[in-house]
């Protein structure tokens, strides 16, 4: 490891302990920042009116931390938008969001439009699929950005044991768990391609983490992957345009969530590889498919699938986003 990255460690490592919520709240009226937490879901009603629940209780109405909770649905078939509203949450439709520009499926395209719908001064994404969840993901990550005028970007670290099911059912409904067997893409794919391209950004724990916040002043210059590289492009975009002391982690304990099989895994993969690979050169792929294998009734066939290789610009950029800051 690069001492620079030791040092970084050093200094830009915490526990979401080492700020309590009184000192968060005394440094947030300080300052005056505002904070806008952002729920992006799919699909997601069984996990997400829990996660809106707490920090609707927790973090607006028990101490004054969050200003805006906003859902961004990207499209669900299920009840998660009114399980989101009972909760507490403001609801936004994915496709309301800058009509003139067609949406497209994925997550970092909902990440990129709720720049448009939300007005803190910091924003904090929590993936809407966590179970157990705790109000502490978002101290965590706030946390640094009122307290640390020169921290501009944070992530979550955290244990990701790995659920095993005893029987039939919901993957999710798992019954126990295998401890730090989880964040496979990570530990396969992103982790190696940040120590060998990006070896300043080796020191964290959880890359491709859905629990990071930042200033919208950061976020607002930055390109966002439309797909699951997201997390990734971010991450090392950051690192380039503000640089390593301005980056940080905090850890916030153990999350659990709904896994994915090997074949979804493997199309992130792709799609993180394509979003580092854009970054080391601005090149084309050859191909950007992806085929794939399952059993079929005549034995292995073929799927293919596209890898997610647009990105949108800089929201600073969008005519629609420029005009709001003027009014």
């Amino acid at each position: 490891m690069l001492e620079e990255v030791e040092r970084w460690l050093s200094r830009r490592s915490w526990s979401v302990t080492d700020r309590p919520l009184d000192r968060l709240t005394a440094a947030k009226r300080a300052s005056g920042t505002t904070v806008s937490v952002v729920l992006p879901a799919l699909d997601e009603e069984r996990t997400v009116g829990e996660i809106v629940a707490e920090i609707r209780r927790k973090l607006i109405e028990k101490v004054p931390l969050v200003d805006e909770l906003v859902v961004v649905d990207s499209g669900s078939r299920d009840r998660t938008a009114e399980v989101a509203r009972a909760a507490g949450a403001r609801v936004v439709r994915r496709d309301d969001v800058l009509p003139r520009v067609p949406a497209v499926p994925g997550k970092g395209e909902v990440l990129w439009r709720s720049l448009l719908v939300t007005h803190g001064d910091v924003i904090a994404f929590v993936d809407a699929d966590l179970k157990e969840f705790s109000a502490d993901f978002v101290t965590g990550i706030v946390g640094p950005l009122l307290t640390e005028p020169d921290v501009h970007f944070v992530k979550a670290m955290y244990d990701r044991p790995m659920t095993v099911m005893d029987g039939p059912g919901d993957p999710g409904d798992a019954s126990s768990a295998t401890a730090g067997q989880g964040g496979r893409v990570t530990e396969l794919m992103a982790r190696p391609l940040l120590n060998m391209h990006w070896p300043q950004l080796a020191g964290f724990v959880q890359p491709l983490g859905g629990e990071y916040a930042a200033r919208r002043s950061l976020l607002e210059r930055l390109p966002f992957p439309v797909g699951y590289g997201v997390e990734l492009g971010l991450l090392v975009d950051a690192l380039h345009t503000v640089g390593l002391d301005a980056l940080a982690q905090v850890d916030v304990g153990v999350r659990r969530h709904r896994h994915q099989d090997g074949q979804a895994l493997g199309r992130m993969a792709a799609s993180i590889y394509r979003t580092a690979q854009l970054r080391l050169a601005r090149g084309h792929l050859v191909r950007p498919e992806l085929t794939q294998f399952v059993r079929g009734a005549s034995g292995f066939e073929p799927r293919t699938y596209p890898v997610d290789t647009e990105e949108r610009p800089p929201m600073a950029e969008v005519e629609e986003y420029a005009a709001r800051r003027v009014a």
